[in-house]
């Protein structure tokens, strides 16, 4: 258990940032989801759509820490392409 006095405040700011940081990873899984139904559906406009409003949600999470570049920058390759290929 921590005893110094910045341990204990490094604990408890480490819960509120994995909430916060939870919090925006499900967000972000949200709007891709999105995307991913409107191409199972089969209808381009929405694709179109959900993607555009999940790039900038995927890139804000990119900026803040959340995910790794590579990782959206791979997602966001695979999503469009998929779009694309409507």
């Amino acid at each position: 258990m921590a005893n110094t006095p910045q341990a204990k405040k490094r604990i408890r700011r480490n819960e509120k940032r994995a909430e916060i940081n939870g919090a925006r990873i499900s967000r972000i899984r949200s709007f891709v989801k999105k995307v991913e139904a409107a191409l199972e559906a089969g209808d381009k406009d929405a694709a179109q759509s959900a993607l555009r409003t999940a790039q900038p949600e995927m890139a804000r999470g990119v900026a803040r820490g959340v995910l790794h570049k590579n990782t959206v920058a791979r997602k966001m390759s695979r999503l469009s392409k998929r779009v694309a290929a409507l």
